[in-house]
């Protein structure tokens, strides 16, 4: 009987572990999707429009550049999984379908990683956004 319990508790173990980035599916989240925006003093540069496109332990886009003074939208889409991005050096997160804008108006390399943990692979979600 031990054994049997033993057996059954590592198997949830490691079932709840593969399905740490799950419950992701498109079709059944709901369809008002938030958005949410930073207060945007007007930049200098162009406008960048970016969407990073996450799935399970990655992002499409691990390296973005931009011009210092650009006014930068990045939209996070999760594909797979639910993850979100912290993007250091900016204060700025963005979690589920979200959007957010600022004004790179630093310049230099910052990094941006997953902001939910959602498994195994979660600390490879990393990238860098380039401020030139």
């Amino acid at each position: 009987m031990n054994k049997w319990v033993v057996t059954l508790g590592i198997v949830l173990t490691i079932a709840l572990t593969m399905t740490g980035c799950g419950g992701g599916d498109k079709d059944t989240k709901d369809s008002t999707a938030a958005t949410t925006s930073t207060a945007v003093s007007e930049g200098t540069g162009a406008t960048k429009a970016i969407t990073i496109e996450a799935k399970n332990f990655e992002f499409d886009q691990p390296e973005i550049k931009v011009n210092k003074g650009d006014t930068v939208t990045i939209t996070l889409k999760n594909s797979q999984g639910n993850h979100g991005i912290e993007l250091s050096g900016y204060d700025q997160e963005i979690k589920g379908d979200q959007t957010v804008t600022f004004v790179a108006d630093k310049a230099g390399e910052f990094e941006f990683h997953c902001s939910i943990m959602c498994g195994g692979g979660h600390a490879k979600m990393t990238g860098k956004l380039i401020v030139q």
